[in-house]
């Protein structure tokens, strides 16, 4: 049903499967948390419209149904956003066919940063991604995965625990004498740090089984899928290691810090 993470981050006409009501009276108006234009902040938003509006009554079927879903900003009480959700004959998924405004094209900043150079192409991927062209999409970000692979690689070592370290480094010279993106991943995959383990989940995993599925035969609906897997787990990656590298950065210089003030108090 209508929730948080679509309609705050689903693209067009990508498809969210549920098990839908029958009717549009009982379908849930989640709020949700995006920008908002008068207070150009993150704000709350509350769904201010039915949506069996066009209807004279309350319980009205919604299988095969267009319908409008509109959101008011609780701070300022002016700025609204609107969505255009197409519900399943069959019950069973819904989809945007329409957003406004459109939905953000927009890189996290210490992503771009990293991306530099790349930063371009995987704009282009984000483009494909909000006009539902799912092929277009996971090959721009496939791209990008298999142009900075080598220094992300490189820059996750650096967060390897002491027991894994030979191991790692030894896995990680491996992955030079291959141009195959899947089997750099491979190699390196299972030696990850806790700390870039979620819930015990491994990106470099997930990423390796999404970047082998590949576009061969593939519809557009299962390569946007993909391709928001893969982008989610990019930016995971880069963030993370960005923030344990700075947290790293700020203890030593801590450490540092008392340690010469114990010296100098002497």
């Amino acid at each position: 049903m209508p929730n948080k993470e679509f309609l705050e981050n689903y693209s067009l006409f990508r498809k969210f499967n549920a098990d839908l009501p029958s009717t549009l009276d009982k379908f849930p108006t989640p709020p949700i948390n995006m920008l908002c234009g008068t207070c150009n902040s993150v704000q709350t938003f509350n769904m201010i419209n039915h949506m069996w509006e066009f209807h004279h009554y309350m319980n009205v079927e919604a299988a095969d149904k267009q319908v409008r879903l509109q959101y008011l900003c609780q701070s300022c009480k002016s700025y609204t956003r609107q969505f255009h959700i197409y519900i399943s004959p069959t019950l069973d998924y819904f989809y945007k066919f329409g957003q406004y405004p459109e939905w953000e094209i927009k890189i996290d900043k210490n992503l771009e940063k990293t991306l530099g150079k790349h930063s371009k192409t995987f704009r282009k991927g984000l483009v494909c991604e909000s006009q539902g062209y799912g092929v277009g999409a996971f090959a721009y970000f496939r791209r990008i995965t298999e142009d900075i692979i080598d220094e992300l690689l490189d820059s996750i070592s650096d967060l390897i625990d002491t027991e894994n370290k030979a191991k790692y480094l030894a896995a990680l010279e491996a992955t030079k004498k291959t141009r195959v993106t899947q089997e750099k991943i491979d190699l390196v995959k299972d030696l990850l740090p806790t700390i870039l383990r979620p819930n015990g989940m491994n990106p470099l995993g997930v990423l390796h089984s999404e970047l082998s599925e590949g576009l061969h035969a593939e519809t557009d609906e299962n390569c946007l899928e993909n391709a928001s897997h893969i982008k989610d787990i990019l930016t995971f990656l880069i963030n993370q290691i960005i923030t344990s590298k700075e947290a790293s950065k700020q203890f030593t210089s801590s450490m540092k810090a008392l340690l010469e003030k114990k010296a100098t108090s002497k």
